[in-house]
């Protein structure tokens, strides 16, 4: 198994812990918010547990599978992380059109979209720059 698809079971891992630890109370604040950042809800579980789920099959799948996963959800996961930076509400869960833009404090908004950030640009990175190293290794 290449580099690409074992990272494709890290995203699977990683975003099915997100859906979990979003069910530990240990991990809320008094005001129900994770982290003490942001609530999410239903329509963020059903996202984080579709990205991962998508990523495990890929994985599963193939190599091309993996790189056209990243190379597709990179790019998708990145700009999310833009427009919440920018405005405080994303588009991948619909915020952005069920609350509008939110009057949220720059390190709110900057903490809150991070992980879209990074997630979204390594996702990029592998889908594009280590894809392309991998694909000319020989078999």
């Amino acid at each position: 198994m290449n580099q690409v698809r074992r990272l494709g079971w890290v995203y699977f891992v990683g975003f099915i812990a997100v859906v979990a630890i979003g069910y530990v109370p240990t991990f809320h604040d008094a005001q129900g918010n994770l982290f003490g950042l942001f609530k999410l809800d239903l329509y963020d579980d059903s996202l984080h547990l579709a990205s991962g789920l998508w990523a495990g099959a890929a994985a599963a799948i193939s190599y091309g599978a993996s790189r056209l996963y990243f190379r597709l959800f990179g790019p998708l996961y990145f700009a999310d992380g833009v427009l919440g930076l920018l405005t405080g509400s994303g588009y991948l869960d619909g915020g952005i059109f069920l609350y509008g833009p939110l009057d949220l404090p720059l390190t709110t908004r900057f903490f809150a979209n991070l992980p879209h950030l990074i997630i979204g640009g390594v996702a990029i990175w592998i889908g594009y720059r280590l894809a392309a190293r991998v694909s000319a290794l020989p078999a």
